[in-house]
């Protein structure tokens, strides 16, 4: 089973069991986090495609690093006018253990009352 969720304005495939690099959540490492904004669930042959999340789906993981990544140069210049300008960036980021891929329970609809 695979899902694929938003988080930073990115989208992550994630499976049981891997880790995942997510741009800076909050929280300790060891704890708990809750990713509740999925899109897709794939399982086999079944599949749920969110219009445009699923509402009962929820990727749990738990936080195993805070960190920054290397460092990248951000170099701008104009040529003949003798501008350079060099900077280096580390973005941080936050690693979390993907635990489970939980499909709650869907709430009964309004038609059936």
């Amino acid at each position: 089973m695979y899902a694929i969720f938003q988080s930073g304005g990115k989208q992550y495939q994630a499976e049981p069991g891997t880790v995942i690099r997510l741009e800076k959540l909050p929280g300790e490492v060891g704890g708990e986090i809750t990713l509740n904004q999925v899109i897709f669930v794939g399982d086999g042959e079944q599949v749920q495609v969110g219009y445009p999340l699923l509402e009962d789906v929820s990727v749990r993981g738990r936080i195993v690093e805070q960190g920054r990544h290397r460092k990248i140069i951000v170099f701008k210049h104009k040529r003949r006018k003798d501008y350079r300008k060099k900077q280096g960036h580390r973005q941080y980021y936050t690693a979390v253990l993907i635990q489970s891929i939980e499909k709650g329970i869907e709430a009964p609809s309004q038609a059936d009352s």
